[in-house]
């Protein structure tokens, strides 16, 4: 088993435990059920943005604690302020320290998409993503076959969530890219030895059709980086605990921006 199974596993208990004590009734009558929703992939793509999703994530099963003392509110309106284009935000407690509180907390406080970042392996999960104030949800193709991506991407398009369909390599391309997938990720961290190479992207990328908007996930830590992977087609980077590890990861982010 690698992390991916480990953490999967823990999320089928999660979420079967949620389901006993919130009904779906219920998550439909939150305040932020009804609002509508912002396009992660016109923010992506505004000539105006910087194409960076930047990430609020306290810790990882990886690097351990990152960042625990910042707070999500502070942390989300500094990237905001320095012009990010969408703010990704970990929900997932046992592994990455998040809350869904953390969206429902800082949703009133930007005019920017919000990226649930968890394990979605239910139908559950995606109508908790809408009740807490998401935009867009990530779905792992490592964790999902074919037909699971297929429903949960055409169910969050019914609530009027986007999808970002993340992969590790261009065998999880195939048969997976539905018309209900709006961004395709590429994670360059090998799940099994937890080694990031940014040519994973590279390669990875020449097999995504120029139909879907490509971004690059992990590993990307300076402007560098960014020029490389936006020559290679990407239009997106989702950036975390290269921000996340700085005292100010807002200022973080304004700096690399200033650079770019």
């Amino acid at each position: 088993m690698n992390i991916l199974d480990t953490i999967i596993a823990q999320k089928r208990m999660e979420v079967a435990e949620r389901k006993s004590h919130t009904s779906i009734q219920d998550l439909r009558t939150q305040p932020l059920y009804k609002r509508e929703t912002l396009s992660l992939r016109e923010h992506l793509t505004h000539p105006a943005l910087s194409g960076i999703i930047a990430e609020h994530k306290r810790q990882s099963p990886s690097k351990g604690i990152i960042n625990g003392k910042v707070k999500v509110a502070e942390v989300v309106t500094g990237y905001q302020e320095a012009g990010a284009s969408a703010c990704s935000i970990l929900t997932d407690q046992p592994f990455f320290g998040g809350t869904p509180e953390d969206i429902i907390q800082v949703r009133p406080l930007l005019q920017i998409p919000i990226l649930r970042k968890d394990f979605m392996i239910d139908t559950y999960q995606i109508e908790e993503a809408k009740a807490m104030g998401a935009d867009a949800i990530l779905l792992i193709a490592a964790c999902l076959d074919s037909g699971e991506i297929k429903e949960l991407s055409t169910y969050a398009h019914h609530l009027g969530l986007e999808v970002l369909l993340e992969v590790h390599d261009a065998e999880e391309l195939v048969g997976n890219l539905f018309p209900t997938i709006d961004v395709v990720g590429v994670n360059n961290r090998n799940l099994k030895t937890f080694d990031v190479s940014i040519q994973t992207s590279i390669e990875v990328g020449k097999h995504i059709p120029d139909s879907f908007i490509k971004i690059s996930e992990s590993g990307i830590d300076d402007a560098a980086t960014i020029r490389l992977l936006k020559s290679n087609g990407f239009q997106g980077f989702l950036i975390g605990e290269s921000f996340m590890k700085q005292e100010h990861p807002g200022k973080a982010l304004q700096q690399m921006i200033q650079t770019l």
